[in-house]
This record gives C-alpha cells, structure tokens and sequence, in this order.
C-alpha cells in the first residue's frame, strides 16, 4: 500500500472529493522521505539561479527508496505534489528526482532533462537495482 490513508480522510473520499490540501498531507503521513525530497528540491528551485533543482542523493536505505519510487509512479501523488509546490517533477532513476519551474516545460532545459539520451546518460551499474 502506497498511502496510510486516515478513516476520515478515507470516509470523505467515498462521499466525494478531498481537497489537494488533505491529500496532500496524507502523502506527507505516509510518505515523508518522498515528501522532503520533492519540498527540499521545491525549495532549491525557488532560491537558486538555476534553471531547475535536482537530488542527487540516492536514498538511505530501502524503504526511504520504495517511498520515492511509490510518489513518483503515481501520477496522482506526483500531481499533487506538483500543485501543491507549484512545481514540475521529472525523474530519472531511482533517486534523481528534479524540480522545473512550471513555465520552463516544453522549453529547451525540461526537454533535455526528460529525453531517452539523458536517460541513457544517467546510467549507472551501482544503480541497476534500483
């Protein structure tokens, strides 16, 4: 299970909608590595001078990996994070996880970054597993 999803988080979904807010929180609960990775880069996005922000710290262990692997697969927990931040996501193996002003997709940088050769650039063999 991705999401630790509390009973009246949960109830509020089989009624109807919850805000990004709520669920947003709820992958913070459930998964706070993912989480601190996508706000640490948010945050270097918004302060820095570069064209994006991007982690390059593999994960300290296993679980800390699964987390980030569960919150990007998803497009709804990627998504919500991408709201919540005002940010874009990319991510390329099991720990590069950039941040991308939301303008600069489409653009030159985003394009690079997202593309099979950068993909086939980033690999790694200490990696393989992950």
């Amino acid at each position: 299970m991705s999401l630790d999803v509390p009973t009246a988080l949960l109830e509020r979904a089989e009624r109807g909608e919850v805000s990004d807010a709520e669920f947003v929180e709820c992958v913070r609960t459930s998964l706070p590595y993912a989480y601190e990775v996508v706000e640490r880069v948010a945050a270097d996005l918004r302060s820095g001078a570069d064209e994006y922000a991007d982690n390059l710290i593999a994960p300290p262990d296993e679980k800390a990996r699964g987390q980030l692997l569960r919150a990007m697969a998803s497009d709804a927990i990627r998504g919500g994070l991408e709201r919540h931040f005002g940010i874009k996501l990319a991510f390329q193996n099991c720990h590069r996880v950039a941040a991308f002003p939301l303008s600069s997709v489409g653009g030159e940088t985003y394009s690079t970054f997202i593309s099979t050769r950068a993909q086939l650039l980033n690999q790694n063999p200490e990696l393989r597993n992950c």
